[in-house]
């Protein structure tokens, strides 16, 4: 039977390291210092809500749907997950904010296309 891959230290929570790999049919084993993923570092819900996500093609309202969860809260566990990949929502989010902004100014788009793309929709 095979467990998922912990990435924490069950004493201290740091984070732990892939140090030996073993193959199960010749019993080949290979000893080193590997690195997981970003992805590996997820929680099982934020990899569940990750494989909802892709099968949906990104379309937030279908994951709204089959999690049976609202539209913001869609936002907030992508933001979650995308801060535990390390990467920072904030500065991405006020960009495309000021740019959506700039553009209903220039009349490039209606209100309702910034509101559109405001809700990521």
């Amino acid at each position: 039977m095979a467990y998922p891959v912990l990435t924490k230290c069950p004493v201290c929570s740091q984070t732990l390291k892939i140090t030996k790999l073993q193959c199960n049919h010749c019993d080949t084993t290979i000893e080193n210092e590997f690195e997981l993923s970003r992805l590996a570092s997820l929680t099982r819900d934020q990899l569940q809500f990750i494989e909802i996500f892709l099968v949906s093609r990104g379309n937030i309202k279908e994951v709204e749907k089959e999690l049976g969860i609202s539209y913001p809260t869609v936002r907030g566990k992508l933001n979650d997950i995308i801060t535990a990949l390390g990467y920072d929502t904030q500065k991405k989010n006020e960009l495309d904010e000021k740019k959506i902004v700039a553009m209903l100014e220039k009349g490039e788009i209606s209100p309702e296309d910034a509101i559109k793309l405001l809700k990521g929709e």
